[in-house]
Protein backbone atom coordinates (compact mmCIF):
# COMPACT_ATOMS: atom_id res chain seq x y z
CA UNK A 1 0.00 0.00 0.00
CA UNK A 2 1.48 3.15 -1.08
CA UNK A 3 0.90 6.37 1.36
CA UNK A 4 -1.07 8.13 -1.38
CA UNK A 5 -3.47 5.13 -1.13
CA UNK A 6 -3.76 4.72 2.45
CA UNK A 7 -4.74 8.58 2.80
CA UNK A 8 -7.30 8.27 0.68
CA UNK A 9 -10.72 8.20 2.00
CA UNK A 10 -12.11 5.77 -1.01
CA UNK A 11 -9.48 3.52 -1.52
CA UNK A 12 -10.65 0.78 -3.65
CA UNK A 13 -12.05 -2.08 -1.88
CA UNK A 14 -9.48 -4.64 -1.56
CA UNK A 15 -9.65 -8.76 -2.33
CA UNK A 16 -13.14 -8.91 -2.97
CA UNK A 17 -15.36 -6.13 -0.30
CA UNK A 18 -17.77 -4.16 -1.59
CA UNK A 19 -17.02 -0.36 -1.19
CA UNK A 20 -19.40 1.51 1.44
CA UNK A 21 -21.23 3.23 -1.53
CA UNK A 22 -22.24 0.22 -2.92
CA UNK A 23 -25.55 -1.78 -2.06
CA UNK A 24 -24.93 -3.30 0.59
CA UNK A 25 -25.49 -7.65 0.50
CA UNK A 26 -24.73 -10.07 2.52
CA UNK A 27 -21.45 -12.25 2.67
CA UNK A 28 -21.95 -15.83 2.64
CA UNK A 29 -18.89 -17.58 3.61
CA UNK A 30 -19.30 -20.72 5.97
CA UNK A 31 -18.90 -19.16 9.64
CA UNK A 32 -16.99 -21.70 10.83
CA UNK A 33 -13.73 -20.60 8.88
CA UNK A 34 -13.98 -16.82 10.46
CA UNK A 35 -13.22 -16.57 14.33
CA UNK A 36 -15.16 -13.73 15.84
CA UNK A 37 -13.63 -10.85 16.99
CA UNK A 38 -14.90 -8.58 19.48
CA UNK A 39 -15.41 -5.10 18.71
CA UNK A 40 -13.98 -2.19 20.64
CA UNK A 41 -15.94 0.03 22.73
CA UNK A 42 -17.52 2.60 20.69
CA UNK A 43 -16.80 1.04 17.36
CA UNK A 44 -20.23 0.38 15.98
CA UNK A 45 -20.73 -0.67 11.98
CA UNK A 46 -24.42 -0.97 12.07
CA UNK A 47 -26.35 -4.20 12.75
CA UNK A 48 -25.33 -7.60 11.43
CA UNK A 49 -27.76 -9.25 9.02
CA UNK A 50 -28.62 -13.11 9.92
CA UNK A 51 -25.91 -15.16 7.79
CA UNK A 52 -27.94 -16.69 4.74
CA UNK A 53 -26.92 -19.92 3.04
CA UNK A 54 -24.16 -19.03 0.50
CA UNK A 55 -24.63 -20.53 -3.24
CA UNK A 56 -22.28 -23.59 -4.27
CA UNK A 57 -18.57 -22.59 -5.06
CA UNK A 58 -18.52 -22.33 -8.33
CA UNK A 59 -16.48 -24.70 -10.27
CA UNK A 60 -12.65 -24.31 -10.88
CA UNK A 61 -12.60 -23.54 -14.23
CA UNK A 62 -13.70 -19.94 -13.73
CA UNK A 63 -10.12 -19.06 -12.74
CA UNK A 64 -8.97 -19.66 -16.66
CA UNK A 65 -12.02 -17.52 -17.66
CA UNK A 66 -9.68 -14.09 -19.50
CA UNK A 67 -13.03 -12.33 -18.24
CA UNK A 68 -14.63 -14.23 -15.00
CA UNK A 69 -16.87 -11.15 -13.64
CA UNK A 70 -16.85 -7.20 -13.51
CA UNK A 71 -13.50 -5.88 -11.72
CA UNK A 72 -14.52 -5.31 -8.10
CA UNK A 73 -11.08 -3.58 -7.02
CA UNK A 74 -7.42 -3.36 -8.66
CA UNK A 75 -4.29 -2.78 -6.36
CA UNK A 76 -1.08 -2.52 -7.09
CA UNK A 77 -0.26 -6.12 -8.30
CA UNK A 78 -3.80 -7.98 -8.52
CA UNK A 79 -7.50 -7.42 -9.88
CA UNK A 80 -10.31 -9.02 -7.98
CA UNK A 81 -13.39 -10.07 -10.06
CA UNK A 82 -17.09 -10.83 -8.94
CA UNK A 83 -18.42 -14.08 -9.66
CA UNK A 84 -21.81 -13.46 -7.80
CA UNK A 85 -22.59 -12.27 -4.60
CA UNK A 86 -21.22 -15.02 -2.68
CA UNK A 87 -17.52 -15.29 -4.18
CA UNK A 88 -15.07 -13.53 -6.20
CA UNK A 89 -11.71 -14.57 -8.57
CA UNK A 90 -7.94 -12.60 -7.23
CA UNK A 91 -5.47 -12.72 -9.89
CA UNK A 92 -2.10 -11.56 -10.10
CA UNK A 93 -1.24 -9.77 -13.29
CA UNK A 94 2.10 -10.72 -13.37
CA UNK A 95 1.65 -14.59 -13.04
CA UNK A 96 2.74 -14.34 -10.12
CA UNK A 97 2.04 -17.90 -8.05
CA UNK A 98 -0.91 -17.65 -5.58
CA UNK A 99 -0.75 -20.78 -3.61
CA UNK A 100 1.82 -18.98 -1.05
CA UNK A 101 -0.85 -16.66 -0.37
CA UNK A 102 -3.59 -19.20 0.07
CA UNK A 103 -1.55 -21.68 2.56
CA UNK A 104 -1.31 -18.14 5.04
CA UNK A 105 -4.87 -17.84 4.58
CA UNK A 106 -5.82 -20.98 5.18
CA UNK A 107 -3.76 -21.40 8.18
CA UNK A 108 -5.24 -18.65 9.97
CA UNK A 109 -8.45 -18.80 9.35
CA UNK A 110 -8.29 -22.52 10.66
CA UNK A 111 -7.30 -21.11 13.96
CA UNK A 112 -10.39 -18.45 13.83
CA UNK A 113 -8.76 -15.53 12.68
CA UNK A 114 -10.63 -13.06 10.66
CA UNK A 115 -9.74 -13.54 7.09
CA UNK A 116 -12.15 -14.19 3.63
CA UNK A 117 -12.36 -17.73 3.02
CA UNK A 118 -10.05 -19.96 0.43
CA UNK A 119 -11.89 -22.30 -1.89
CA UNK A 120 -9.36 -22.67 -4.91
CA UNK A 121 -5.58 -21.72 -5.22
CA UNK A 122 -4.49 -22.51 -8.87
CA UNK A 123 -1.47 -20.42 -10.62
CA UNK A 124 -2.07 -16.41 -10.09
CA UNK A 125 -5.63 -17.31 -9.27
CA UNK A 126 -7.91 -17.73 -5.78
CA UNK A 127 -11.40 -18.28 -5.44
CA UNK A 128 -12.85 -16.41 -2.61
CA UNK A 129 -15.44 -15.83 -0.55
CA UNK A 130 -17.06 -11.86 -1.43
CA UNK A 131 -17.15 -9.56 1.51
CA UNK A 132 -19.11 -7.23 1.97
CA UNK A 133 -18.62 -3.52 3.48
CA UNK A 134 -16.80 -0.68 3.98
CA UNK A 135 -12.92 -0.80 4.97
CA UNK A 136 -12.14 0.79 7.99
CA UNK A 137 -10.49 3.49 6.04
CA UNK A 138 -13.32 4.68 4.42
CA UNK A 139 -15.25 4.14 8.16
CA UNK A 140 -12.82 6.51 9.86
CA UNK A 141 -12.88 8.83 6.50
CA UNK A 142 -16.29 9.03 6.92
CA UNK A 143 -16.73 9.67 10.59
CA UNK A 144 -18.03 6.05 11.39
CA UNK A 145 -15.32 4.94 13.47
CA UNK A 146 -13.58 6.76 15.90
CA UNK A 147 -9.33 7.26 15.54
CA UNK A 148 -8.67 5.64 18.94
CA UNK A 149 -11.33 3.04 17.92
CA UNK A 150 -9.69 1.95 14.95
CA UNK A 151 -6.19 2.50 16.39
CA UNK A 152 -7.03 -0.06 19.32
CA UNK A 153 -8.78 -2.47 16.68
CA UNK A 154 -5.44 -2.83 14.61
CA UNK A 155 -4.10 -3.26 17.70
CA UNK A 156 -6.28 -6.16 18.61
CA UNK A 157 -5.78 -7.53 14.96
CA UNK A 158 -2.07 -7.61 15.52
CA UNK A 159 -2.10 -9.28 18.61
CA UNK A 160 -4.42 -11.95 17.30
CA UNK A 161 -2.68 -12.89 14.50
CA UNK A 162 1.01 -12.99 16.28
CA UNK A 163 -0.71 -15.55 18.61
CA UNK A 164 -0.83 -17.78 15.76
CA UNK A 165 2.66 -19.78 14.87
CA UNK A 166 4.05 -19.60 11.44
CA UNK A 167 3.41 -22.57 9.19
CA UNK A 168 6.09 -25.05 9.56
CA UNK A 169 5.01 -26.60 6.03
CA UNK A 170 5.02 -22.98 3.92
CA UNK A 171 8.78 -22.45 2.62
CA UNK A 172 10.33 -18.90 3.49
CA UNK A 173 10.68 -16.73 0.38
CA UNK A 174 13.89 -14.73 0.61
CA UNK A 175 13.78 -13.81 -2.76
CA UNK A 176 10.61 -11.69 -2.66
CA UNK A 177 11.68 -10.47 0.98
CA UNK A 178 15.40 -10.12 1.06
CA UNK A 179 15.11 -7.96 3.87
CA UNK A 180 13.00 -9.82 6.13
CA UNK A 181 14.20 -13.42 8.07
CA UNK A 182 12.04 -16.17 9.06
CA UNK A 183 10.51 -15.52 12.56
CA UNK A 184 8.37 -17.42 14.96
CA UNK A 185 4.92 -16.27 13.85
CA UNK A 186 2.46 -15.35 10.73
CA UNK A 187 3.25 -11.55 10.28
CA UNK A 188 0.63 -9.62 7.35
CA UNK A 189 3.32 -7.03 6.34
CA UNK A 190 0.33 -4.49 5.17
CA UNK A 191 -2.25 -4.42 8.13
CA UNK A 192 -3.26 -1.13 8.22
CA UNK A 193 -7.05 0.22 7.65
CA UNK A 194 -7.55 -0.29 4.19
CA UNK A 195 -6.54 -3.73 4.39
CA UNK A 196 -9.51 -4.11 7.20
CA UNK A 197 -12.90 -4.58 6.19
CA UNK A 198 -16.00 -4.11 8.43
CA UNK A 199 -18.01 -6.75 7.16
CA UNK A 200 -21.67 -7.12 8.04
CA UNK A 201 -22.09 -10.60 9.19
CA UNK A 202 -18.31 -11.50 10.66
CA UNK A 203 -16.70 -8.08 11.98
CA UNK A 204 -13.48 -6.93 10.90
CA UNK A 205 -11.56 -9.18 8.26
CA UNK A 206 -8.20 -9.07 6.86
CA UNK A 207 -7.41 -8.89 3.41
CA UNK A 208 -4.66 -8.59 0.99
CA UNK A 209 -2.76 -11.68 2.47
CA UNK A 210 0.09 -11.26 -0.64
CA UNK A 211 3.14 -10.33 2.05
CA UNK A 212 2.47 -12.19 4.62
CA UNK A 213 4.74 -14.98 6.01
CA UNK A 214 6.49 -15.72 8.91
CA UNK A 215 8.21 -12.99 11.03
CA UNK A 216 8.40 -11.52 14.15
CA UNK A 217 5.51 -9.30 15.59
CA UNK A 218 7.77 -6.72 15.94
CA UNK A 219 8.15 -6.22 12.10
CA UNK A 220 4.81 -6.85 11.36
CA UNK A 221 3.76 -3.99 14.01
CA UNK A 222 6.43 -1.57 12.69
CA UNK A 223 5.47 -1.53 9.07
CA UNK A 224 1.84 -0.51 10.21
CA UNK A 225 3.44 2.11 12.05
CA UNK A 226 5.69 2.94 9.29
CA UNK A 227 2.55 2.92 6.45
CA UNK A 228 0.73 5.63 8.46
CA UNK A 229 3.30 7.76 9.74
CA UNK A 230 4.48 8.25 6.23
CA UNK A 231 1.17 9.49 5.62
CA UNK A 232 1.67 11.78 8.81
CA UNK A 233 4.97 13.12 6.93
CA UNK A 234 3.41 14.02 4.50
CA UNK A 235 3.02 17.83 4.86
CA UNK A 236 0.97 18.03 1.49
CA UNK A 237 -1.76 15.55 2.26
CA UNK A 238 -4.74 16.64 3.17
CA UNK A 239 -5.22 13.47 6.01
CA UNK A 240 -1.59 13.91 7.74
CA UNK A 241 -2.63 14.94 10.65
CA UNK A 242 -5.55 12.73 10.94
CA UNK A 243 -2.50 10.11 10.61
CA UNK A 244 -0.32 11.75 13.08
CA UNK A 245 -3.36 10.70 15.36
CA UNK A 246 -3.66 7.30 14.54
CA UNK A 247 0.17 6.90 14.73
CA UNK A 248 -0.08 8.25 18.21
CA UNK A 249 -3.21 6.39 19.31
CA UNK A 250 -1.79 3.01 17.44
CA UNK A 251 1.19 3.12 19.28
CA UNK A 252 0.14 4.30 22.63
CA UNK A 253 -2.21 1.20 22.48
CA UNK A 254 0.29 -1.86 21.09
CA UNK A 255 2.44 -3.70 24.09
CA UNK A 256 5.36 -4.28 20.63
CA UNK A 257 7.71 -1.89 20.36
CA UNK A 258 7.94 -1.16 16.89
CA UNK A 259 11.73 0.22 17.20
CA UNK A 260 13.89 -2.98 17.36
CA UNK A 261 12.65 -3.58 13.95
CA UNK A 262 12.29 0.09 12.73
CA UNK A 263 15.14 -0.22 10.51
CA UNK A 264 14.85 -3.98 8.85
CA UNK A 265 11.15 -1.70 8.16
CA UNK A 266 12.35 0.71 6.87
CA UNK A 267 14.20 -1.09 4.15
CA UNK A 268 11.39 -3.50 3.44
CA UNK A 269 9.64 -0.07 2.44
CA UNK A 270 11.77 1.43 0.40
CA UNK A 271 12.51 -1.73 -1.83
CA UNK A 272 9.00 -1.74 -2.11
CA UNK A 273 8.34 -1.38 -6.11
CA UNK A 274 4.71 -0.21 -5.67
CA UNK A 275 6.29 3.04 -4.08
CA UNK A 276 7.14 5.65 -6.26
CA UNK A 277 10.12 7.93 -5.72
CA UNK A 278 8.55 10.69 -3.92
CA UNK A 279 6.73 8.23 -1.65
CA UNK A 280 9.73 6.63 -0.98
CA UNK A 281 11.56 9.83 0.09
CA UNK A 282 8.89 9.55 3.13
CA UNK A 283 10.61 6.74 4.93
CA UNK A 284 13.18 8.48 6.50
CA UNK A 285 11.16 11.03 7.46
CA UNK A 286 8.46 8.40 9.14
CA UNK A 287 11.07 6.78 10.73
CA UNK A 288 12.12 9.50 13.16
CA UNK A 289 8.45 10.48 13.71
CA UNK A 290 7.86 6.53 14.99
CA UNK A 291 11.00 7.29 16.95
CA UNK A 292 10.06 10.60 18.69
CA UNK A 293 6.43 8.72 19.17
CA UNK A 294 7.68 6.49 21.08
CA UNK A 295 10.21 8.09 22.87
CA UNK A 296 7.36 10.70 23.64
CA UNK A 297 4.95 7.46 25.06
CA UNK A 298 7.80 5.88 27.59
Amino acid sequence: MTPSGLAAPHDPAPQGSERSDDPPAPAGAPTALHGSLPQPHGLHVGPRPPVRTPGPVPPADVLTLDDPGPVLASGSSADVYALDEDYVVRRYRCGRDATHEARFLQHVSARGFPAPAVYVAQGPNLLMERLHGPTLLQALAAGEVSIADGARLVVELHERLHAIPAPQDVPHDETQWPHVPAGPVVAHLDLHPGNIVLTETHGPCVVDWANARAATAELDVALSALMVAEVAVDAGGDYSLAARAFLAAFLAASRVSPVPALDQAAAARRSDPGLLTGEKELVGGAVELVQEMVRVAS
